[in-house]
């Protein structure tokens, strides 16, 4: 039971940049989705070109979420962003 408790305290995410969407840098958070959107969530993750991708702590995912989307507003306003330094970024919110 320990290990149930475990898996639903991280929250599984891929940043990716989606071909479809002008180029665009996007993230999927597939642990918070639900039954009407993940088949298409799914669709668009696995067209794109993987960027970083991994589990985030569910204590303190608002702040990673934060750091996620400023990364990636940088990267669509064109800044070429290391993917290990988003990991970097993001460390002490992994497991």
């Amino acid at each position: 039971m320990t290990s149930l408790a475990f898996e639903a305290d991280k929250v599984l995410f891929e940043i990716y940049r989606d071909p479809l969407f002008g180029g665009k840098y996007r993230v999927v958070y597939f642990t918070e989705l639900d039954d009407h959107n993940r088949e298409q969530e799914f669709n668009n993750a696995m067209r794109g070109d993987h960027v970083l991708d991994g589990f985030l702590k569910n204590f303190g995912k608002d702040e990673a979420k934060r750091i996620i989307g400023n990364y990636l507003s940088r990267m669509n306003d064109g800044e070429e962003v290391a993917a290990a330094e988003l990991a970097a970024a993001l460390r002490p919110y992994m497991p």
